[in-house]
């Protein structure tokens, strides 16, 4: 309900207060897979709220789980909430229904993101989510967490796309706040913390930066072939990106790129050579 007050001995600039409670969008899911008769299925699902999940007939014997945003977006004060947890040789690949967007919030509001992943032993979890797309003026608080068995794999990709190129937005402002931990036997290998406040696009332009890219991506693969893959990986990378292996068995590539088209096209190839040449359906509509 919205109230507003006129005082007529003011500016109307000044004399409309609108003391509001808003409805925020709210989600929450959570997934916990199982293997029968050599097949990944449900054990447990539970959704509410605005988030929810599909499954897509799968072409082989892994689990693909669409997460879909049945608000059309994240705005300050929305809160979202999706975990997994994957029983022994499973395989599951998560992903969204379309590219997320994170819309311009109200002061001192903040959209919230949260996502748990649990992998037991020899099972594998693709995190594979289309983009996220940051808007101007976008409030945003997002964290991954990942908790891998010993001798549990992982492909996990992440793209922020700042503004829509074609459009010709520019995030004059933004915050955003994005945590990922991944934990493998409880150890962490993988620890990235990124903070972008005000002015974005003029630190995006920064050289040590982003050298004036519109978008960005994190790939992270934890699996025993790391090493035989990295060297053709890098035969892969266009020009603004590389490949590190930063622990035993864990590799990382970072990308940058002019806009999502151009990210999305570097970063299909390696999707398909890490994941047996399959990429979500959702990415291919």
């Amino acid at each position: 309900m919205n109230t507003c007050i006129v005082d007529g001995t003011r500016n109307l600039q000044n004399s409309v207060h609108v003391e509001s409670i808003l409805e925020r969008a709210k989600g929450e899911v959570e997934l916990v897979i199982k293997l029968r008769d050599g097949q990944t299925v449900l054990r447990k699902l539970r959704q509410s709220g605005l988030l929810k999940c599909l499954f897509p007939r799968s072409r082989n014997s892994s689990l693909e789980a669409v997460l879909l945003n049945c608000a059309g977006g994240v705005t300050g004060g929305d809160h979202f909430s999706f975990s997994a947890r994957t029983e022994t040789n499973t395989t599951l690949t998560l992903t969204t229904q379309a590219a997320e967007r994170i819309y311009r919030s109200l002061p001192g509001e903040i959209g919230r993101i949260e996502t748990n992943l649990e992998a037991g032993e020899g099972a594998r979890i693709n995190w594979l989510p289309q983009e996220t797309i940051l808007f101007d003026g976008c409030s945003v608080d997002r964290s991954l967490k990942i908790d891998l068995h010993e001798r549990a794999e992982l492909l996990m990709v992440e793209q922020l796309i700042f503004g829509r190129f074609e459009m010709g937005e520019v995030l004059n402002y933004a915050s955003v706040l994005d945590c990922v931990e991944i934990r493998q036997s409880g150890i962490p290998i993988y620890l990235d913390r990124s903070r972008l406040l005000s002015n974005v696009q003029a630190q995006l332009d920064r050289p040590g930066i982003a050298n004036g890219a519109g978008a960005i991506a994190s790939l992270v693969y934890v699996a025993p072939d790391v090493e035989q893959q990295i060297n053709i990986l890098r035969q892969m990378l266009p020009n603004y990106a590389g490949a590190s292996l930063i622990h035993e068995n864990v590799m990382v590539i970072r990308l940058l790129g002019k806009d999502s088209k151009e990210m999305r096209s570097n970063v299909v190839p390696l999707i398909k050579h890490l994941n047996d040449g399959i990429i979500p359906k959702c990415w291919m509509l």
